[in-house]
């Protein structure tokens, strides 16, 4: 990838922060040299910042990283497209863009995997999730296993509001055991995939 950084005198170039699912712009930060190559070893979108005159990782004092997906310069090779998975708001108040627009998933279930793992991190002891990963893997496939059991239960009435809360409590925890395993939706929706195509 060429990127020309000797174009302006400061030697920064802009880059665009879009998110790689939702295709939302976040934010619009500036990189040098320096910031580009620690971005794309560590995988953690870094920038220079004007106002502290130094590099800056995002989400190095809040914990809301921007995970790199992919790293694109433009046609004059003096602006980069960086498309991220935001590890929470990206904007410094709160907001998931700087323009403090929502940038949920129009796919629930991938925003309800988003919360799942802010709720992991998050320091809330009140927080069911939280609880619930701080009880360690065994404990979460045992939820699961808990939960299927009582879905099938369940399949075998003709109550069909117990059912579907049955199924909503199954499939709420199967989201959190793939993210205790490192993995998503995506991940098995990858697999069916190939399968599908054999």
């Amino acid at each position: 990838m060429k990127v020309d950084f000797k174009k302006l005198p400061d030697g920064l170039v802009p880059a665009v922060i879009q998110d790689y699912r939702t295709g939302k712009v976040l934010m619009l930060g500036y990189m040098n040299e320096n910031a580009l190559a620690i971005t794309m070893e560590t995988g953690r979108v870094t920038f220079y910042s004007r106002s502290r005159h130094r590099l800056w990782t995002k989400g190095e004092e809040s914990g809301n990283f921007l995970e790199l997906k992919s790293i694109e310069s433009d046609c004059d090779h003096d602006t980069l497209l960086v498309k991220v998975h935001p590890l929470g708001p990206v904007c410094h108040t709160g907001a998931d863009t700087c323009w403090n627009e929502k940038n949920h998933s129009q796919d629930f279930l991938t925003y309800l995997e988003d919360i799942i793992t802010l709720r992991k991190k998050s320091d809330d002891e009140n927080s069911y999730v939280r609880k619930l990963f701080k009880k360690g893997m065994n404990k979460i496939a045992q939820k699961v296993g808990e939960e299927a059991v009582e879905l099938v239960i369940e399949a075998k009435d003709n109550d069909d509001e117990k059912f579907l809360n049955e199924a909503a409590d199954l499939l709420f925890h199967y989201l959190v055991l793939l993210n205790s395993k490192g993995f998503n939706l995506q991940s098995v929706s990858d697999i069916l995939k190939q399968r599908h195509s054999k």
